[in-house]
């Protein structure tokens, strides 16, 4: 195992990719509200935006640690 790598378990990380999703949907909601206010606020949706893409790749990293490796 290397330096700085630890074990999680699938309970763990399910729970974590959860958590994520939630926030990730709450975020797609208040985005597009956002969106449609006259005095719209710019850098509050960039960085809206840049959070939600961050979810997306963690989203995507945690899913793919729950496939089992077939290497074998």
């Amino acid at each position: 195992m290397g330096v700085g790598v630890r074990k999680e378990s699938s309970v763990s990380i399910e729970r974590r990719l959860r958590a994520f999703e939630v926030e990730h949907r709450d975020l797609d909601e208040i985005v597009a509200r956002l969106s449609l206010q006259p005095d719209l606020d710019e850098l509050l949706l960039k960085r809206l935006k840049r959070r939600k893409l961050l979810l997306k790749d963690q989203i995507a990293l945690l899913r793919s640690s729950l496939i089992p490796n077939l290497d074998a």
